[in-house]
């Protein structure tokens, strides 16, 4: 059983998995002058395409994280992750505030998913 990598960079992978299982980094939008709900669509696009390329899709999402930069953001969060989730196959999910890598960051979001389709 071998370990992919997807998504190499200087500091990390985007994704990699092993035994079954895809982690993925904490990602954040390429397009920072955007909203929450700006950044969430960009990141959630961007998991989604990962997923893919690892062989798997977001029915398959086993957990979430999501870091805020303001919790007050959270309605805008929800109203993306909404339209955007598989109502039949939710994942466990936390949202936290916390102090982000840059103050243009208002959103991370990191996740762990099963490989295969169902």
């Amino acid at each position: 059983m071998s370990i992919q990598r997807l998504g190499q960079g200087e500091f990390l992978s985007q994704l990699v998995s092993y035994g079954g299982i895809a982690h993925l980094c904490g990602l954040t939008a390429q397009d920072r002058q955007a909203d929450v709900r700006g950044q969430t669509e960009q990141i959630l696009q961007t998991m989604e395409a990962l997923l893919h390329q690892a062989g798997s899709d977001k029915s398959r999402l086993l957990m979430v994280n999501v870091y805020l930069a303001d919790i007050r953001t959270k309605d805008q969060l929800n109203a993306i992750w909404k339209s955007w989730v598989d109502p039949q196959a939710k994942p466990a999910r936390a949202v936290v505030q916390t102090q982000l890598g840059a103050p243009d960051v208002l959103v991370e979001i990191s996740a762990v998913a099963a490989l295969g389709k169902d």
